[in-house]
């Protein structure tokens, strides 16, 4: 079901998705990098999310893997190249305005160069036993902890602006 059709129709819940023909506005990429208990994340000045804190990442371009584009995005928001990339699964996410986004998520342990403030994002380290969920979307606390230990996952979610309606999370 594409967005314009999704536009039109009242979005409440996952059953109201036909999941199985739905395709994402935008195929997209978030990166972890996670070193010495800490992880580097970004506060997003500005696009989907500017303000809050998140991992970098951004949409695909035209001919570009999933695992390209995570690697472009990182070295485009924060001038640092990660290695190792590890896949751990994806997020769907439908916005009850006809938005769609299809998220890849990765990890790593290792990355080139020191992470710089750029036009797009802010870096900033955290313990991985204090992530500021608070300041992140509403899902991140539902998934990242799982990431985090090293799981695969698959999540669809409802969102109307800032707030979650409802969610489904699987682990792989």
């Amino acid at each position: 079901m594409d967005a314009d059709v999704l536009t039109h129709a009242k979005i409440n819940s996952l059953e109201d998705i036909d999941w199985d023909n739905w395709q994402a506005k935008d195929p997209a990429t978030l990166v972890f990098v996670v070193k010495d208990g800490q992880i580097l994340l970004i506060r997003k000045k500005r696009g989907l999310g500017a303000g809050k804190i998140n991992g970098p990442g951004g949409k695909l371009e035209p001919g570009e893997t999933p695992e390209q584009c995570a690697t472009r995005e990182v070295q485009e928001e924060l001038h640092i190249t990660p290695h190792n990339l590890t896949y751990h699964g994806e997020n769907l996410f439908q916005f009850v305005n006809g938005y769609s986004i299809h998220v890849h998520v990765y990890t790593t342990g290792s990355f080139e160069g020191t992470p710089t403030e750029t036009e797009e994002a802010i870096p900033v380290w955290f313990p991985v036993d204090a992530i500021p969920y608070s300041e992140m979307w509403a899902d991140d606390e539902i998934w990242l902890p799982l990431v985090l230990e090293g799981k695969k996952i698959h999540g669809r979610y409802i969102f109307d602006d800032d707030t979650m309606l409802d969610y489904s999370l699987t682990e792989k």
